[in-house]
């Protein structure tokens, strides 16, 4: 059974930086992809980063450049850090996981089969 928890978040000023962790209990696929998302109050979720098994990350434009999604393998967990936190990233961020062949196929907005519970993350102004 896989067991997704993320943690990491927290309260941050307007350019502040935090770094998020997911715990990936139960999900040893050798090929797969994982990902970020994140859901604003009162908005729809939005998917914002990938990662695949072979390492090629992708973003949404909207953290292309702030956000970095990687992977410790060591560990089994996924992470995401965030630099140059802006009010409009505030919200809950979830992890999630899924098996594939990665390329082509692992990007922003792809189905996930596996999601943890999500950490909140508030940015301040």
């Amino acid at each position: 059974q896989v067991h997704m928890v993320e943690s990491g978040g927290g309260s941050v000023q307007d350019g502040g930086s935090l770094r998020l962790s997911c715990a990936a209990d139960g999900f040893n696929d050798r090929r797969y992809c994982m990902g970020w998302f994140r859901q604003a109050p009162g908005k729809e979720r939005e998917a914002i980063a990938t990662i695949d098994s072979d390492g090629l990350t992708k973003y949404t434009d909207s953290v292309k450049g702030r956000f970095t999604v990687s992977k410790d393998n060591d560990k089994n967990t996924l992470e995401l850090t965030m630099n140059s936190l802006k009010p409009e990233d505030t919200g809950t961020y979830y992890c999630a996981a899924d098996s594939s062949q990665g390329g082509i196929f692992c990007y922003p907005g792809r189905d996930f089969r596996y999601f943890g519970q999500g950490t909140l993350v508030t940015v301040s102004s």
